[in-house]
């Protein structure tokens, strides 16, 4: 992802159940943030370390070059729900549960004319307009792409989604042009596999299939492997990631996956 940091300033909030928040934001900056066909299109969100004061303009090249590392800004990985140029408007919806954390505090307290800091975009995933039709698995974490991928999907394909969250207050409206079914799972301490258990008892539609898989990485892994090694879909098929493991946060899951990258190398 490039380090190009866009300066944003946020516009409105909007609570869209009691664990996730819509932030929109917009500013002059917006103009020169790339439109990727990407639906997974991410940012790195960039939060400025209390009582450090940064050169401006704002510059993360800079900052790694004078600041020492524990100066340095700390970044969390988030989706771009949409992104409309016409309207000068980019949307994030945070997952917030307390006061745990510093992305999900910092959506539920911001208020217009707050500074949103961001570094990209990334991405690798669209639906493929040429799949017979569409899988996409997931939880809170990857709801914001889920459903921007859904609206993506060509009119009269079919697309079977299955979501697990926390309850059904977390429950948010799907929308899609294509055949849209979906699957809507409470998280249960007593079923910590249902996720994968109701994959594993889809009747697939038939045809070539696109899958979307994200979301916390011991789901993740289980459902790809029943997906390649069950249902023998194509690796290039599957879009699969990780975007965060039980029990560790943002900084240490993502130290965790550069070990193993580099173990695999």
């Amino acid at each position: 992802m490039a380090r190009r940091t866009t300066t944003l300033e946020v516009r409105r909030t909007e609570r869209l159940t009691p664990h996730m928040i819509r932030v929109v934001a917009g500013g002059e900056q917006l103009s020169a943030f790339p439109d990727t066909p990407y639906t997974d299109r991410y940012v790195k969100i960039v939060f400025p370390r209390p009582g450090v004061r940064y050169p401006e303009p704002f510059d993360m090249d800079v900052i790694r070059a004078e600041l020492p590392r524990e100066q340095w800004p700390v970044t969390r990985t988030y989706t771009v729900r949409a992104l409309d140029h016409a309207a000068g408007e980019l949307t994030i919806d945070f997952v917030h549960h307390g006061d745990a954390g510093l992305a999900g505090p910092w959506a539920a307290a911001a208020r217009p004319g707050d500074v949103l800091r961001l570094a990209g975009p990334g991405g690798g995933y669209a639906p493929d307009p040429g799949a017979e039709w569409h899988l996409m698995v997931g939880d809170e974490s990857a709801l914001p792409a889920i459903a921007a991928a859904c609206e993506r999907v060509p009119a009269g394909v079919p697309v079977v989604t299955v979501l697990e969250v926390a309850d059904a207050a977390e429950q948010q409206e799907l929308t899609s042009p294509g055949a849209l079914r979906t699957t809507w799972l409470h998280r249960r301490a007593d079923a910590p596999e249902q996720l994968l258990d109701t994959v594993r008892a889809l009747q697939f539609p038939a045809g070539r299939v696109q899958a979307f898989v994200h979301g916390e990485a011991g789901l993740v892994r289980g459902v790809r492997r029943h997906l390649v090694d069950e249902r023998g879909v194509p690796r290039e098929l599957l879009s699969v990631s990780g975007y965060w493991r039980r029990g560790t946060d943002e900084d240490g899951w993502q130290a965790e996956k550069a070990a193993e990258r580099a173990g695999a190398r």
